[in-house]
C-alpha cells in the first residue's frame, strides 16, 4: 500500500489532510483526515507535523478496516507527544551513558601514564 500527499485544506480552524492510497493492482482511492489546529497548539506541536501524523491515522485506520472519518484526535496527539518524550528520553540517556574503553584501550601501556 502506497500513500500519496496531496496537500491540505483550510476550514477556519482545521485542516483537512488529504491522501490517495493506492494498493498493487487497484485504483488510487481518496482519503482525507481531519485535525483541529487548537489540539495541536494545545499539545505543542507544529502544524508542519500534520501531514506526516495524518499518513500514520490513515494507515492504522485502514489496517484496522476502520470505516469512519479519519480524523486526528487528542488521544493521537498525546500518543505522539509521548511518543517524543519517550524518543527524546532515550537519545539523553545514551548521551549520558559512560563510554567503556575498547578492549584494545583496556590494553594500552600509555593508559594512566602521565608525561
Amino acid at each position: 500500500m502506497e500513500v500519496r500527499y496531496l496537500g491540505f485544506e483550510q476550514q477556519q480552524s482545521a485542516r483537512s489532510y488529504q491522501f490517495d492510497v493506492v494498493a498493487k493492482g487497484q485504483p488510487a482511492k481518496r482519503f482525507i483526515v481531519t485535525a483541529d489546529l487548537s489540539l495541536f497548539h494545545s499539545h505543542g506541536v507544529g502544524i508542519q507535523e500534520g501531514p506526516a501524523l495524518s499518513a500514520s491515522k490513515l494507515v492504522a485506520d485502514l489496517e484496522s478496516d476502520f470505516a469512519g472519518p479519519h480524523e486526528i484526535t487528542d488521544e493521537d496527539l498525546l500518543s505522539h507527544v509521548k511518543a517524543r518524550f519517550l524518543a527524546e528520553a532515550r537519545r539523553a540517556e545514551m548521551r549520558r551513558a559512560p563510554r567503556r574503553p575498547s578492549p584494545a584501550q583496556a590494553r594500552s601501556p600509555w593508559r594512566g601514564s602521565r608525561a
